[in-house]
Parts: C-alpha cells; structure tokens; sequence
C-alpha cells in the first residue's frame, strides 16, 4: 500500500451534505480527480517539450543526427 498524506480543503457546505445523502465517498471522487488532473498536466508537459525539441530538431539531418548519437556512446 502506498504512502498517503494528510491535506484539509474547504467546501460549500450544501455541497458536502449533498455528496453525503448521495453516499458519495469525496475522498475517493478528489483524489480520482487529483490522479486525472496530474495525468493530464504531465502528458501535456510532455507534449510541449516533444514540440520543443521538434523545433530545435527541426534542421538536422537524420544523418547528422546518428552521427552525434554514435559520439555520445563514444563519450560514455
């Protein structure tokens, strides 16, 4: 089982008593949504980044590109 932290928010309270009637878990509903919402920022961090290189990628050759791979091997 993972490690897991305390943190408090504040809600309207019609808003909780409404979840409650409805049997609604709020834990388990924030952090499914916490989950969704990290995965969504990370996959859209790395969409920005893969454009970026993509642009600094954008004029070398794949020649050029196997040429420096192969020197960085070397390197190591």
């Amino acid at each position: 089982m993972s490690k897991t932290d305390v943190i408090s928010i504040r809600i309207d309270k019609n808003l909780k008593e409404k979840a409650k009637e409805l049997g609604i878990n709020i834990k388990d509903v924030v952090e499914k949504a916490l989950k969704e919402e990290v995965e969504k920022r990370r996959r859209e961090k790395i969409r920005r980044l893969a454009e970026r290189l993509s642009e600094l990628m954008k004029n070398v050759t794949p020649e050029e590109f196997t040429r420096l791979i192969k020197e960085t091997r070397y390197e190591r």
